[in-house]
């Protein structure tokens, strides 16, 4: 006998699937090592299972060995029912017998109601075959067995299932099924169906072609017969309906308590074998590592289990600590993507291995433009997805995604066949289109969407400038100069303008589009004006409106032009600001742009207000709102409502401000932006103070600390400045006093040196110490001389006041 081909049959003093292994692969003349590699699973796996340590082996696993040790028909029946801790029949069968299933009564589902409760309806309703596909380990069987159990009553012929080994006939297949529907002749079996009758066929990727055969044949003769099956992939049957069983739901990384948890299937499942093994739920501490667990897991059922019967001896935080999910889990779930790598073609596996870049979520149409036009993008993503190697999540464009496991598999792969270079540049390019297609609406209307479109690529997004800065940084500065509002609306502002300013220093860079260099700096200025550093960037800028006037781009130039005003205000370059506000404001007008106009009267406004001009202010702010109403800005309007409470609470109608102040608020909620969103909060507290309502102050400034952060909350200015009104208005002089001095030393240093003067003015109208009225009146001086500001007559009264 060929070493190659052993003997079926193990020691006769040793029969358990442990010694039956050993003695196979020493029949074939293989060590552990050359086991592992021709069945291409791990050494450690064909160690535990050689010494008896796996107790129940995964049935891709089985399969793998099956197939390296080139067993077939009787053979590798034995071998499947060895792992599974039974024996066949000992009278002799014919080669190729298959094992015969009667349904089994299912185990509890977890996490599967809405797909359990689907296909319950759609077995009711529809005829023909249905065919659970995906990977292995994902709970199709299960599923199934489920399924069939709830709906037996609406088949008086029966239900029944059987289960396909490797290398089945198409005899093999009918001759199981007549045994479990009572049939001892083959040609008598079609016959059997005169009743409404389900039948289940587990496994029929073992034998493809004869369960294609023998279910398009009985289907045609019964109309009465009713069929699903599992699978890796689907049969092809005529009128087959595929029904892809997807990894349950992982639940979010931020989720910290054990409700939380219950809420996502996937540690769902986790908790509740974890209680069945213990006795009890892990403590709430461990809900943390419990959510890491299940998401390495990627939701695949069989792992979840596997993992949480470790919970016998270890806890969750334990299990991690140990890395025992190397050791078992990991590698079961690697199994399972290789088995059905394994049966794609080339031309598909290609198609996954590119796919591997995807970090999160994508779109067909992001496919599409990765994979090129070569590619039929649709019906690649239908094989991948009904095998199981590709989840769709929700609806929306971007509904694509592949588990951790399948992309770490993708990735390795496409390293092996020398691609992922490719791959991750064309990557970084698709995200610069994307950027480039998204950014436009950043600015308008549809800023909103714009943002979310965003926000859902944004680990992709992310990615391609890490990979590009190093590979390709003209790619990344394209993409990084589309970013810079995103950015400061998401609160990024530091971290985007370290990206810009290391691409534009970049030398690689240097022969990059004077374009998008040009937007990259104006993207500079935007985001250092955020955390008042706006003077560093003003040549970059100033550089930039240049090359714009210069090429006659006017939408880059009334950019370049907005931002250059505000760090012109913060620089202290007074009259520099009003030429560029007014230039924006006549270019604007003369070209029909609503929304620039509206932005240039919002900006000359606080020109007016550093003339103590309230009056004019309340107007320009007026005609600003009509402006953005017309050009259905939304935003710009929440804007103007936030600058148009503070006008109004510094010319003392306090009610008014906090009123328009909320309606703000309540608009900007859904917006981002969260240093408006500071900035309103703190016009609202203070106006609220000042109008005697201190219990709705002190709310509002519990709002603002939440905002802020409580670690830090205390050296935030505009937290500060309602801590002093709130002092104030209770008569509690010395407090306010204190809480003013911190607020003008927070303020200092900021862009907008009026909120220091009104801070100053506070010191100056609660302060009992002369020295240090003295010093504060001197350091308003300053403040108003620099910022070439006027006081309002309020604030002058509240100064003159002894």
């Amino acid at each position: 006998m060929p070493p190659n081909t052993p003997s079926a049959q193990p020691s006769p003093s040793d029969d358990g699937f442990a010694a039956r292994l050993r003695h196979l692969r020493a029949g074939a003349g293989l060590t552990q090592s050359d086991l592992a590699q021709r069945a291409g699973v791990g050494v450690r796996t064909v160690r535990d299972l050689e010494a008896g340590r796996a107790v129940r082996p995964q049935r891709s696993t089985v399969e793998l060995l099956g197939s390296a040790l080139g067993l077939r028909g009787r053979d590798l029946a034995d071998f499947f029912a060895s792992a599974r801790g039974t024996r066949l029949p000992a009278a002799p069968l014919p080669t190729g017998a298959p094992v015969l299933r009667r349904l089994p009564v299912p185990v509890e589902l977890i996490g599967r109601d809405h797909e359990l409760g689907g296909l319950i309806e759609h077995l009711r309703r529809d005829g023909g075959l249905t065919t659970l596909v995906g990977l292995a380990g994902v709970g199709k069987t299960v599923l199934a067995w489920a399924a069939a159990h709830r709906v037996s009553a609406h088949f008086p012929g029966g239900v029944v299932g059987v289960t396909v080994t490797e290398g089945d006939t198409e005899a093999d297949v009918i001759d199981s099924l007549g045994a479990v529907l009572g049939v001892s002749h083959p040609e008598a079996l079609a016959r059997r169906f005169t009743q409404p009758t389900l039948v289940l066929v587990d496994s029929v990727d073992h034998a493809p072609g004869s369960c294609e055969a023998v279910i398009a044949r009985l289907l045609a003769a019964s109309p009465q017969l009713r069929m699903i099956a599992t699978g890796r992939g689907s049969l092809g049957v005529s009128g087959e309906r595929v029904w892809p069983v997807a990894p349950l739901d992982l639940p979010p990384p931020d989720a910290s308590t054990l409700a939380e948890a219950h809420q996502a299937p996937a540690s769902a499942l986790f908790l509740h074998r974890w209680a069945a093994h213990r006795g009890a739920p892990p403590d709430e501490c461990e809900v943390k590592a419990v959510v890491e667990l299940c998401r390495r897991l990627g939701g695949l059922p069989l792992a979840i289990e596997l993992a949480a019967a470790r919970g016998r001896v270890l806890d969750p935080s334990e299990m991690l600590a140990r890395n025992v999910l190397d050791e078992t889990a990991a590698e079961i779930l690697r199994d399972a993507v290789t088995a059905s790598y394994r049966l794609l073609n080339s031309r598909q596996r290609r198609v996954l291995r590119l796919l591997g870049v995807f970090r999160h979520r994508w779109s067909i149409e992001l496919a599409e433009e990765l994979l090129g036009a070569e590619v039929d993008a649709v019906a690649a993503l239908d094989r991948l997805v009904e095998l199981g190697l590709i989840s769709v999540r929700g609806t929306g464009a971007l509904r694509f995604m592949l588990l951790d496991v399948v992309r770490d598999y993708a990735r390795d792969q496409a390293e092996v066949h020398g691609e992922l270079a490719e791959a991750l540049n064309r990557h970084a390019v698709v995200m610069a289109r994307y950027a480039a297609r998204a950014a436009p609406a950043l600015a308008g209307p549809e800023m909103t969407a714009a943002i979310a479109r965003l926000d859902d690529v944004s680990t992709d997004i992310w990615a391609a400038i890490t990979h590009a800065a190093t590979e390709d940084p003209q790619t990344a500065l394209s993409i990084a100069s589309k970013l810079p509002r995103w950015w400061r609306l998401r609160g990024r502002d530091v971290v985007g303008r370290r990206w810009l300013r290391q691409l534009l220093d970049d030398p690689r860079c240097a022969e990059a589009d004077p374009t998008v260099r040009a937007w990259a700096m104006v993207g500079l200025g935007q985001l250092a004006n955020e955390h008042g550093a706006g003077g560093e960037e003003l040549s970059a800028v100033r550089e930039a409106v240049q090359h714009f006037h210069a090429v006659g781009d006017v939408t880059g130039e009334l950019a370049a032009r907005t931002v250059l005003f505000a760090l012109c205000m913060g620089g202290s370059e007074f009259d520099e600001a009003r030429e560029h506000g007014q230039e924006v404001l006549a270019i604007a007008t003369r070209t029909g742009r609503l929304r620039d106009m509206t932005i240039a009267q919002q900006n000359l406004t606080w020109h007016d207000l550093r003339a103590g001009d309230l009056v004019t202010a309340q107007r320009r702010l007026t005609e600003a709102d009509r402006l953005a109403a017309r050009s259905g800005e939304s935003r710009l309007r929440v804007l103007i409502r936030c600058n148009l409470a503070e006008v109004l609470r510094l010319d003392g109608r306090f009610g008014e401000a906090a009123i328009v102040g909320r309606q703000a608020l309540g608009l900007l909620v859904g917006l981002g932006d969260p240093g408006h969103h500071r900035r309103v909060l703190a016009t609202i507290g203070q106006a609220q103070a000042q109008a005697g309502d201190h219990a709705e102050a002190e709310a509002t400034l519990a709002e603002l600390r939440v905002l802020v952060g409580q670690a830090t909350a205390a050296e935030d200015g505009p937290c500060a400045v309602v801590e002093a009104a709130i002092a104030f208005a209770r008569g509690q002089r010395a407090l306010a006093a204190a809480w003013y001095s911190a607020a003008a030393d927070a303020f200092a240093g900021q862009h907008d040196l009026r909120d220091v003067a009104q801070a100053l003015v506070g010191l100056v109208a609660s302060t009992d110490d002369p020295a240090e009225r003295a010093a504060a009146r001197s350091r308003l001086d300053v403040v108003l001389r620099e910022g070439g500001l006027t006081l309002t007559p309020m604030e002058l009264a509240a100064i003159s006041t002894p």
